[in-house]
């Protein structure tokens, strides 16, 4: 079985406040060496425009209820014969007090059948981390 789980997908930028969306590439990674998370890098005309580190247990229930509280959010959205799911990163605060906002909109069947893939590298509830040579290695740092 292979380690890790690769999905590229097209989804829909929705940015600073306004209704309009703009197609963007999703590069979707899980590795079994971290297996509690999720890297999506988004990119478009081959500059990457951002990169997150999202939980993946967080990322499956956002398919089915609204989750998060802090930088980000998932919640399903449906629109037209499509069900979505939203996906909100919240950056830097504005001057005004505002923050930068970006809405995420991707298709939620291509989004659990990654998921899927993923759990079969590494089953829910199964996942490991090697606390002690992560201190090991905090402590080498210093």
């Amino acid at each position: 079985m292979k380690p890790h789980v690769r999905k590229t997908l097209v989804v829909q930028l929705q940015a600073g406040g306004g209704t309009d969306r703009f197609p963007v590439l999703a590069h979707f990674a899980y590795d079994a060496d971290d297996p509690f998370a999720v890297t999506a890098v988004f990119s478009h005309d081959g500059r990457v425009l951002a990169r997150w580190t999202l939980d993946r247990e967080m990322l499956g229930e956002g398919l089915m209820h609204a989750v998060g509280v802090g930088d980000v959010r998932f919640h399903p959205a449906s629109t037209g014969p499509w069900d979505e799911l939203c996906m909100e990163f919240y950056g830097d605060a504005h001057p005004d007090g505002g923050r930068h906002h970006a809405a995420v909109f991707v298709w939620a069947s291509a989004v659990a059948a990654f998921l899927q893939e993923s759990y079969r590298v590494v089953t829910p509830g199964t996942e490991e981390i090697g606390v002690d040579d992560f201190l090991a290695d905090v402590i080498t740092r210093g």
